[in-house]
């Protein structure tokens, strides 16, 4: 939310009228035509032009004349630096203007033309836009004087443009690009920046000696300049190395060692490939090698450079975060270039194998260490190395004590998701490790929701299914724990997004098990209330005991003493209603020999006498009885399934007649009307009536009550030559009031 004064401004500037628009502009206008205003009230009316602009969602359209002075003021090297900004970012908010008219003409002042480039970008709809800038920049960089640097901000230009198209470049831009690049990495001086000092009142200024580069830990730099070498001042030339160092990852991701862009991969000869490797292993002879492969060589060189300083004990605190940020960088582009030829990785290994033991003992490295695990997944194969303890140590250690820090977090749940296909087929822990995963969820809560309903698939298998349900149910529990070692606070309320999600089907080998772990779970749930409440509701909104039972309908026989146990215990009602509505549904639809053909008379009966006693139970008319607990839903489904039940074994039919004919009586009683309204009273009677006439003819009933599972096939419900709507009118007619053929 924005202050109270920024929130009016904002609505004044969208709420701007066009004629006073028109006025504003026009007053801009003139004070960018006359100079002598060119001061704090020009700079006053650019801020206000920005904040209109770019207060709504719609770009505006400049008047040409504003728009073209603005360009000037944008290109001209004399104006200030806070002129050239607001122009820059005025013209970005504004409607595209024409890649000509901001093309016309490029200055070589670096900073000028960045604030040129940076809308050059954003108004750019097609590569063809920026191609005149691309082509000045590229000039710039083939001076045959190399005395002479090009503009420092070349680079960063330079490498927002081939992000935004990889084919700008052609082949010969490509090779340009990528030898100046290797020159720049591996060439920089190692002296620091001429600094000029005073030499006395009657002397002029002189300049000193520049002193060498030093490292990290103040030595003096021994090798080539990189961005772990420290100074006073820096030469364009090492300014021009950090950002060749920057941008050289994304290069090599977009260009392939043949010059031309990944979209076109290359399909280079075994033979070609050989000797391109024989060539590249000996770096006296770099210069020998096509610009990519060049640059490829002093890009290794460099990685490993920088990984041997961070191992320089830091004099700065920023120093030691500068190394820690140059070994994940590093670790990525040897990477890429053992990807791209795999006779580095022989000469790779040995150096990211030292960096591994030296920064596996000390946690807070570990954001240091995925970068490295992904270097073991792609390449241990081809050098034969063991990764096993790698990914143990990476899969238990670090979720285990570093699960509270939410950037690890983050970043090491991408790197499963980035590798999760490797990870379930060549890394046996993995799957194994989601106790320990689950406790960045716990953690850092609706941050990753997103990315572990992704991952979570990945983690099922047979043998971790069940127990991956028993640990997103204790979440909360986790979550508890973890505050308790951290002393931090972590909420439980977003797990029944987890258990709403479509990854539950998964769970369908398991099928059998499953129903009884949701029995066996309803009531074990930790003492959040929210939480008890969101599972179950979540379990019955998902209707999964439904489910379950359609996929498999032999389930309520093969599970029949856990279900029974469950339907029979009256304080199921009181605790997880819903769940047990649920449920006893699913008993009296499927508890069929239409379903199963073990189903049995004895079961049924079993179910009968179950339900029957909780019926009894809860419906019974005396003065000291309490207002029912429970919804006239449970009831009528609890008198249908009875029913059900009676309709399948005949000899039960009187039972479930008797109790149907004292319904009338518990829902006129006075503790029922006290809580039911005058409707939910006239459904139940009507609801036990219907069902106590069903029961009379017992044919009917198993007919209507237990029709056969194919009935409820399209078919039987639009093909007027069945035999199931002849049945249902004349059902329908049976069941009229005072009709004559129903039995007295």
């Amino acid at each position: 939310m924005y202050a109270p004064g920024t929130e009016s401004l904002i609505k004044q500037a969208r709420e701007i009228q066009e004629e006073e628009l028109q006025k504003f502009y026009g007053r801009v206008l003139k004070q960018l035509q006359s100079s002598k205003d060119a001061g704090g009230e020009l700079v006053d009316s650019l801020q206000r032009l920005h904040l209109i602009v770019s207060a709504t969602k719609y770009a505006r359209t400049l008047p040409p004349e504003l728009s073209k002075k603005l360009q000037a003021l944008l290109r001209s090297p004399s104006s200030p630096e806070q002129f050239h900004a607001l122009s820059s970012a005025i013209l970005r908010e504004s409607l595209p203007l024409s890649a000509q008219s901001l093309s016309i003409e490029f200055n070589q002042d670096s900073r000028a033309l960045s604030y040129l480039a940076s809308v050059v970008l954003s108004q750019a709809g097609r590569k063809e836009d920026l191609l005149p800038l691309c082509q000045h920049l590229l000039r710039s960089l083939e001076s045959r004087q190399p005395e002479i640097q090009p503009p420092k901000h070349t680079l960063p230009i330079l490498s927002k443009m081939f992000t935004f198209s990889s084919l700008l470049l052609s082949e010969d831009q490509v090779n340009l690009v990528s030898r100046k690049l290797a020159d720049w990495l591996r060439y920089a001086s190692v002296h620091q920046g001429a600094s000029i000092s005073s030499g006395g009142f009657f002397t002029s200024p002189r300049t000193r000696q520049p002193a060498l580069m030093t490292e990290v830990d103040g030595a003096v730099a021994g090798d080539f300049f990189t961005v772990l070498c420290v100074g006073q001042n820096y030469t364009d030339d090492q300014w021009m190395n950090m950002y060749t160092f920057s941008m050289v990852k994304s290069w090599l991701l977009t260009y392939n060692t043949e010059g031309s862009s990944n979209v076109d991969s290359d399909d280079r000869s075994e033979m070609d490939s050989s000797v391109m490797s024989m060539v590249s292993a000996t770096s006296s002879s770099s210069r020998l090698l096509p610009p990519k492969e060049r640059l490829r060589e002093k890009a290794f060189e460099y990685c490993h450079r920088l990984i041997e300083q961070s191992d320089r004990k830091a004099l700065k605190r920023a120093d030691a975060e500068l190394q820690k940020a140059c070994m994940v960088e590093a670790v990525s582009v040897m990477d890429i270039i053992c990807s791209e030829d795999a006779s580095y990785v022989y000469r790779a290994f040995p150096c990211i194998k030292a960096l591994h033991g030296r920064l596996s003992t000390d946690l807070a490295f570990a954001r240091a260490l995925l970068p490295v695990a992904q270097f073991y997944l792609n390449h241990s194969e081809t050098a034969a190395v063991d990764s096993e303890a790698i990914f143990c140590q990476l899969f238990s250690r670090f979720p285990a004590e570093l699960f509270n820090e939410p950037m690890l977090a983050f970043e090491f749940v991408h790197f499963c998701l980035h590798n999760v296909s490797v990870l379930q087929e060549k890394v046996a822990v993995y799957r194994r490790s989601f106790p320990n995963l689950l406790k960045f969820l716990a953690w850092n809560g609706p941050g990753l929701i997103s990315e572990f309903m992704e991952l979570l698939p990945s983690l099922l298998a047979p043998d971790t299914a069940l127990e991956l349900l028993h640990t997103l149910l204790d979440l909360p529990c986790l979550a508890a724990t973890l505050d308790l070692q951290h002393r931090c606070f972590a909420s439980g309320d977003m797990w029944h997004v987890i258990l709403e999600s479509k990854w539950f089907i998964f769970f369908t080998l398991l099928i059998n098990q499953l129903l009884q772990v949701l029995v066996e779970r309803s009531s074990l749930l930790y003492n959040i209330k929210s939480f008890s409440i969101e599972v179950q509701r979540s379990v019955t909104h998902t209707n999964v005991s439904l489910t379950l039972c359609k996929l498999h309908p032999p389930l309520i026989v093969d599970q029949y003493k856990e279900l029974l146990e469950f339907a029979s215990t009256t304080t199921n009602i009181y605790s997880k209603e819903d769940f047990y509505t649920h449920l006893v549904w699913v008993i009296g639809e499927y508890l069929s020999l239409s379903y199963n053909p073990c189903c049995t008379v004895e079961l049924i009966t079993s179910f009968f006498e179950g339900l029957e006693a909780v019926l009894f139970e809860i419906t019974q008319v005396r003065q000291s009885a309490s207002p029912p607990r429970y919804t006239p839903r449970l009831l009528t489904v609890l008198m249908t399934a009875l029913a059900k039940l009676a309709s399948r074994s005949q000899d039960l039919i009187p039972r479930a007649s008797l109790f149907l004919s004292k319904i009338h009586s518990f829902a006129h009683s006075g503790p029922v009307e006290i809580c039911f309204s005058e409707d939910d009273t006239e459904e139940i009677i009507t609801c036990a009536q219907e069902l106590n006439n069903l029961l009379k003819l017992p044919n009917v009933a198993q007919f209507v009550l237990t029709p056969a599972a194919q009935a409820d096939g399209p078919r039987w419900h639009r093909d007027t030559n069945t035999a199931l709507p002849h049945r249902m009118r004349a059902i329908s007619s049976l069941l009229q009031n005072h009709s004559s053929f129903l039995p007295a």
